[in-house]
């Protein structure tokens, strides 16, 4: 795999970490269910002006450089809002954060909203169309097909798609890309 799909090192010169005096996390992929890093707090949010979409290549965690997976991003979309986890951290996670999320994902800022209505500025790592792992889009269908067959180091990107779904569906709220994915995939017996 070349090293350009790298994005840890520039991830690292993205955000001075030490100018923020608390750092939230946005997590709207499987940062909501795979917790693999310590937390000070953790709070159901949003944010607004984002959806999900099965758009970018795992060749990493739930693929392969041969065999792609498939995992989620965030696409614009002006009226949407997506439900997610948010976690405050300290910024000493984010040399595993950076490391895990190296596949093509940057470092952005946003602005998240608690359920209470609070809003605070926030880190999101999102995926966009200019790195070299990105699939783009093709239809529900499609995308579970490739989703079905494929495998990587973290497990069988199936795995991932119903994690999500069930993480999502926990949060009360509704994905309907996701969901649509998962049922497929639950059609064709991915099921535990």
């Amino acid at each position: 795999m070349s090293m350009s799909l790298d994005t840890s090192s520039t991830n690292k010169t993205r955000h001075n970490l030490n100018d923020y005096d608390e750092i939230w996390l946005f997590g709207y992929g499987s940062l909501i269910y795979k917790v693999d890093f310590p937390y000070v707090e953790k709070l159901p949010a949003s944010i607004e002006g984002w959806e999900r979409r099965f758009w970018q290549g795992s060749h990493d965690h739930r693929g392969t450089p041969d065999r792609p997976g498939r995992v989620v991003t965030l696409i614009d979309s002006p009226d949407a809002m997506c439900v997610g986890m948010a976690f405050k951290v300290t910024p000493d996670v984010f040399e595993h954060l950076d490391h895990r999320e190296k596949n093509g994902y940057l470092r952005h800022e946003v602005m998240i909203r608690f359920e209470n209505g609070e809003s605070k500025k926030g880190l999101i790592y999102i995926a966009d169309e200019n790195n070299e792992a990105y699939l783009g889009a093709d239809t529900e269908l499609n995308i579970a097909k490739q989703i079905h067959k494929c495998m990587g180091p973290s497990g069988p990107n199936a795995e991932y798609a119903l994690e999500l779904a069930q993480a999502i569906r926990a949060l009360n709220a509704i994905d309907t890309h996701v969901f649509a994915i998962e049922a497929y995939l639950k059609q064709w017996g991915d099921t535990e």
